[in-house]
């Protein structure tokens, strides 16, 4: 792309040029897909013996995400990263995806290209394909909104509603890295610059703007039915437990020793003076999966998991509803979990 192109803004572009270079990056049409990306809609060839899933998101500028803080190319990255892990969560493999974009007539060129280059990323990497969508002007701020299609066979869907009390808590990777890398961005923006930080922050700050979806995982839960209940981490710890103890009508009960912390994390909250604690239970935009495992299935899933290599950890265990959700700190003492995590609407 030539320099002078990549600066002209995108309202001197027009919508139909600009809907013309979305697919480049994306997977390829697949066999499935019988009509793709030009027409008036998609049409998609699905299997009978599968269920379809589907998710949306919508990400508002000054909301969900600053420009101070993440580039075009890190929202993209970041908004396929949520809505993949929506299917994760539900133990589905993600087929399809459909993107509408409202863009600020100030938004340049180059930075609409490094939004779709971020978003092709991790769709690529799981074979998904762009299918569809929309491109809009607005008056103020940008705004993204996703649909993500999946599929799995009946009887291996994940819900938040099946955990029963005796299941063992279990989280994918470690906590706390998203809110921490937000928080350091907050006060040093990078706009992009991830390679340039040291460590423990670049890992931080990565782990932020560019985080994994645990699909392979979600398969593996599903697949061996080794998960009774699961959801993932995008509201944080504290919050999310509470959704899954709602839909399957239990409590929980968390040990804090448990909560795995990377080293990064550890690092960074000393040099800041800062406790982790409540970015670990806290924090959102993890997109880890939070699981629930029947005693009878505990060995298998752990072997299974390390097979994978990735790291799972038990946390905690469902007690019964009327016990609530508590948190047994390091000390001891036992207290009831409250949710911190950003509520839409709230006061």
């Amino acid at each position: 792309m030539s320099p002078s192109r990549r600066q002209a803004l995108v309202s001197k572009i027009g919508e139909f040029p600009l809907i013309r270079a979305l697919t480049r990056g994306f997977s390829p049409p697949g066999p499935r897909t019988l009509i793709g990306m030009g027409d008036d809609a998609a049409l998609l060839a699905h299997p009978s013996s599968a269920h379809i899933v589907i998710s949306t998101d919508l990400l508002v500028e000054n909301i969900h995400f600053s420009k101070h803080t993440s580039s075009f190319f890190d929202l993209g990255y970041k908004a396929a990263v949520a809505n993949l892990s929506d299917i994760a969560a539900m133990g589905a493999i993600p087929t399809y995806i459909l993107v509408a974009v409202a863009l600020p007539s100030h938004v340049r060129y180059g930075d609409w290209k490094d939004l779709y280059r971020g978003l092709s990323v991790p769709c690529k990497a799981h074979g998904v394909q762009l299918v569809g969508g929309d491109t809009s002007a607005s008056h103020s701020s940008l705004f993204l909104a996703i649909t993500i299609l999946g599929q799995v066979k009946p009887g291996q869907t994940l819900t938040r509603g099946g955990a029963q009390e005796g299941d063992i808590i279990y989280v994918s990777g470690s906590l706390g890295n998203s809110a921490a890398g937000l928080a350091y961005l907050t006060h040093h923006p990078s706009h992009g610059k991830i390679s340039k930080l040291r460590q423990p922050i670049k890992f931080l700050v990565r782990r932020h703007l560019q985080p994994t979806p645990r699909i392979e995982l979600g398969r593996l839960l599903s697949s061996r039915r080794l998960a009774s209940s699961a959801l993932d981490l995008s509201d944080g710890l504290s919050g999310d437990i509470q959704h899954l103890c709602r839909q399957s009508q239990v409590g929980a009960l968390i040990q804090e020793s448990s909560l795995p912390m990377s080293r990064h994390l550890i690092a960074y909250a000393s040099e800041v003076n800062i406790d982790p604690l409540p970015w670990a239970l806290h924090g959102g935009e993890e997109y880890e999966l939070l699981f629930t495992v029947s005693p009878k299935k505990q060995h298998r899933l752990e072997l299974a998991a390390k097979h994978l290599r990735i790291p799972t950890t038990a946390i905690g265990v469902i007690t019964s509803r009327r016990s609530g959700v508590q948190i047994v700190h390091q000390d001891g003492k036992t207290q009831k979990l409250v949710s911190q995590s950003y509520v839409h609407f709230s006061e």
